[in-house]
């Protein structure tokens, strides 16, 4: 191996010592921590830095920071938050505008029912979700990252928000309402709706100030995929009163999915025959297109948009045949033609829903940042996490001025999206003009649309969700883990609420990193013969073990939760409370006494003040055993808290390396020399 000026070799067998060296080749001269800053450091550091004093060196850091850094221009600024300044310029219009107007269009003739199917979902008229299928969608095409993402009404969103607008403005129990009280409720329900986009809008905006668009990590995968299909089981149970016709008032709380079901097995000898046809010929013809748009997806220029053909059939229906008169079904109405007025929502309700807000807020971010992840992946490009924050922050902030309720990123419709050959942003404006033409002109086409197609569409729309348990097998024999936190994370949404659930699911999610990091193993090292690479002993009986050295990996962060488990597991392998003997891994016994161990920290990402005191400790009593402790690998993080807690104190820098090759090759020698 090629050598640094002053390279020695280990004495061989017939030399000082009859201890054989491992390597049996010369090598360089072991590189420490501060060798290596004088050698390959940066110019302005100085060789003490490993003392320097910590508020020192970030004066030092600012310094150089606010040197290198100057404020950005207008126009930068500008670019980094208009995207399509950015893709624009370079937009290809001969291949990508045609697949983008079919895509948008496609998307809109979905958003146009579907919109108005999670509108009662959300406790609020139909019409108010053509609203929240149009503003939030023409933001995001504006401010959003993702080129194939599809914004609008959400299934999970519009289930957390409807179980908050029944809460915060339930129904009169004696029901029966006159047509005014009949508005004035639902008036007061759109607000409370209106005023949860507001705070969730405003929440996602204060992360992005603060760029923590990190925050989405800590939703993880599975957390996310039992939540939507935990959320889609309380879609399905809540619709069944829609489908059978039954006035049943909506359930909230804690088990409200096992009281809905009661309530309906209950009254379901009062169902309307009438309404219960229409839902099973709808679900008949839905599900079926569903599975044809699956399975013939390459082969269909464009996905069969089975939920228009089945709104206008069965408003053709309802008129001819007058079912709304002749057998009481409901019926949409009236759908108001044109926008609402800009309003501010009611800051008074707002200390109310902020406990709602929150969870709504990670959801949309989790959701959409996920999805956006997966198709950039997909067709190579970025994205930027804490723009698609301010994206979706600004888009719920300003389209609940105009009455619109909480929105995200959809599976559904972005799945639609790219297999009808979206190719950019461009494809929300198409979309955007089919969901004007309905809220200018064609609106009164609705009017005869019974509600329980509504539900049946609703209904339909879950099944990517309800198919993302096919993938528990495979979960399952990937990680057990991550198995456990979605079957927690399910069956905490489905028994508690969407809410709670996702409570339970991050909270467990993160208590399994945390017992991960308590249950990891130090591992000892041996040498492979005629290489220089350490691997763990228990790998293979053909590693070196040097008497009288040791060498540990600890693998995990040494903060207060691991502290104890680091003490015991080095005083085990160091045998310290066994007169100074080290175990031997091989044979399972105590060899003869350890004289220098080596600690590779290359694991160990972080360290706290109780875990940096503990190392301090470790050394402290390593030199009272009269065992020569070696650092390697330290991270410069890790350095500085140690250095902060005393290290220097303990050992001197010629014990702190920057590999534990360089480390062994010191060890050796050392060991030599003592023979």
């Amino acid at each position: 191996m090629s050598g640094l000026p002053g390279a020695s070799t280990c004495p061989g067998p017939g030399e000082a010592s009859d201890l054989k060296s491992p390597l049996g080749a010369k090598f360089r001269e072991p590189l420490t921590e501060a060798r290596f800053q004088q050698l390959f450091g940066d110019a302005e550091q100085e060789p003490e830095l490993l003392a320097e004093p910590r508020w020192s060196r970030l004066r030092r850091l600012w310094r150089r920071r606010a040197r290198a850094c100057s404020g950005p221009g207008p126009w930068p600024l500008l670019r980094a938050r208009l995207p399509p300044l950015r893709w624009l310029p370079h937009y290809r219009w001969r291949a990508w505008l045609l697949g983008d107007a079919v895509a948008g269009v496609t998307v809109g003739i979905v958003h146009v029912p579907q919109g108005m199917a999670f509108a009662l979902l959300t406790s609020v008229p139909p019409v108010f979700g053509l609203y929240t299928s149009f503003f939030p969608v023409l933001i995001y095409t504006l401010l959003g990252t993702g080129r194939h993402l599809s914004t609008g009404t959400f299934a999970v969103l519009s289930l957390m928000t409807g179980s908050a607008v029944e809460r915060l403005v339930p129904e009169p129990l004696e029901g029966n309402l006159s047509g005014i009280e009949r508005e004035q409720l639902d008036a007061q329900r759109v607000g409370a709706a209106a005023a949860m986009a507001f705070g969730s809008g405003a929440l996602m905006l204060g992360m992005f100030a603060l760029q923590l668009g990190v925050l989405a990590t800590f939703l993880s995968e599975p957390v996310v995929k039992a939540l939507t299909s935990g959320a889609a089981l309380h879609v399905l149970v809540s619709q069944l009163p829609s489908l059978l016709g039954l006035p049943l008032p909506r359930q909230i709380g804690c088990f409200a999915l096992f009281k809905t079901l009661a309530a309906v097995l209950t009254a379901l000898p009062r169902s309307s025959p009438a309404e219960l046809t229409v839902s099973a010929l709808s679900l008949a013809l839905l599900v079926p297109v569903k599975e044809l748009n699956v399975r013939f997806r390459d082969r269909l220029p464009t996905p069969i948009p089975g939920e228009i053909v089945m709104v206008l059939l069965a408003s053709v229906l309802c008129f001819t045949s007058s079912l709304d008169t002749r057998y009481n079904v409901q019926i949409v109405g009236l759908l108001p033609g044109g926008f609402p007025q800009p309003l501010l929502p009611s800051l008074a309700e707002l200390p109310r829903i902020l406990a709602d807000s929150l969870p709504m807020a990670l959801v949309t971010f989790a959701v959409s940042a996920s999805l956006a992840s997966i198709y950039a992946d997909k067709y190579s490009y970025t994205i930027d996490s804490n723009q698609e924050l301010f994206a979706h922050g600004v888009s719920n902030l300003i389209s609940s001025l105009f009455s619109c309720f909480p929105n995200s990123a959809t599976l559904a419709t972005t799945s639609l999206l790219v297999d009808a050959g979206g190719n950019t942003q461009l494809a929300g404006l198409f979309s955007c003009m089919v969901v004007l033409s309905v809220l200018l002109w064609l609106g009164p086409l609705f009017y005869y649309l019974p509600k329980a197609v509504l539900a049946c569409i609703n209904i339909s729309s879950m099944r990517q969700m309800f198919f993302q348990m096919q993938e528990l097998p495979q979960l399952w024999r990937i990680s057990r883990v991550d198995f456990a936190v979605w079957m927690v994370t399910w069956v905490a949404v489905v028994t508690l609420s969407v809410d709670l659930g996702l409570a339970v699911g991050v909270v467990f999610s993160m208590m399994t990193v945390v017992c991960r990091t308590q249950r990891v193993q130090c591992l000892a090292l041996g040498l492979a013969e005629g290489t220089e690479l350490y691997r763990p002993l228990r790998e293979s009986h053909k590693l070196l073990q040097v008497p009288g050295l040791c060498i540990l990996s600890y693998p995990t962060p040494l903060y207060f939760g691991t502290r104890g488990q680091f003490r015991r597991i080095l005083e085990w392998h160091l045998g310290l409370g066994e007169r100074g003997k080290v175990r031997d891994l091989v044979k399972g016994e105590f060899a003869e006494p350890v004289r220098v161990v080596v600690l590779d920290c290359s694991g160990v990402t972080f360290a706290d003040a109780a875990g940096a005191r503990e190392v301090v400790q470790l050394a402290s009593r390593c030199r009272d055993a009269g065992i020569h402790l070696l650092l390697a690998q330290c991270n410069a993080s890790v350095l500085g808290t140690l250095t902060q807690a005393g290290l220097l104190d303990r050992v001197t820098p010629e014990q702190l390396f920057v590999s534990v090759q360089d480390a062994a090759a010191y060890a050796l020698e050392r060991l030599v020399r003592r023979q």
